[in-house]
C-alpha cells in the first residue's frame, strides 16, 4: 500500500501536441515533465522551491522515479497531476498520481526521490538541510491550524 503524502498539489496539464508520438498518444518520457510541474507548484506550496534551495546552497537531484503506466493520456486531454510528500527528512520523496481531470480516472502513478547535494563541494546530505525542513514544518502547521496563506 502506498504511504500518503502529509502534504499536497493539485496540478492541471492540457496535453500539447507536441508530446504525442505516432500512434497519438502521450510518448511515456513526457509524463516525467508532468512531474516536474507538479513537484515545483509543490515545493512552490512549502515555501522553499529551487531558486530557495539554491540560494541556501544545496541541489536536489532526482535519484529515483518509478512510472507505473494505466492508460494513455491523449492530444488535449486535461490531467490532474498530483504531488504528495511523503518523506523530507533525510531525502525528499513524493507519490504523484495522474488522473483525467474530467472523470478522474487514474492514468499513471509514479514516485520520485530527491537528496540533497551540497553545491560547495558536491557531496550528498544524509539529511535534509534545515532551511527545507523547517519550511516543510512549517507549511505542515499551517495546513493543520487551517491557515492556507
Amino acid at each position: 500500500m502506498r504511504t500518503r503524502g502529509v502534504l499536497h498539489v493539485d496540478s492541471e496539464i492540457v496535453v500539447p501536441f507536441y508530446d504525442v508520438d505516432s500512434m497519438d498518444v502521450v510518448w511515456h518520457g513526457h509524463y516525467v515533465k508532468y512531474l516536474e510541474v507538479a513537484r515545483c507548484a509543490l515545493l512552490d506550496h512549502i515555501g522553499h522551491n529551487y531558486t530557495q534551495m539554491k540560494a541556501e546552497g544545496y541541489m536536489w537531484p532526482v535519484i529515483d522515479a518509478q512510472l507505473r503506466y494505466v492508460r494513455p493520456a491523449r492530444f488535449g486531454q486535461r490531467l490532474r497531476v498530483r504531488a504528495e510528500l511523503v518523506e523530507w527528512q533525510n531525502r525528499l520523496k513524493l507519490h504523484y498520481l495522474i488522473s483525467d481531470a474530467a472523470s478522474g480516472e487514474r492514468m499513471t502513478r509514479a514516485s520520485t526521490v530527491q537528496v540533497a547535494v551540497r553545491l560547495a563541494d558536491g557531496d550528498m546530505q544524509l539529511v535534509s538541510p534545515p532551511g527545507f525542513v523547517e519550511a516543510v514544518e512549517r507549511c505542515m502547521a499551517g495546513v493543520i491550524s487551517g491557515d492556507h496563506s
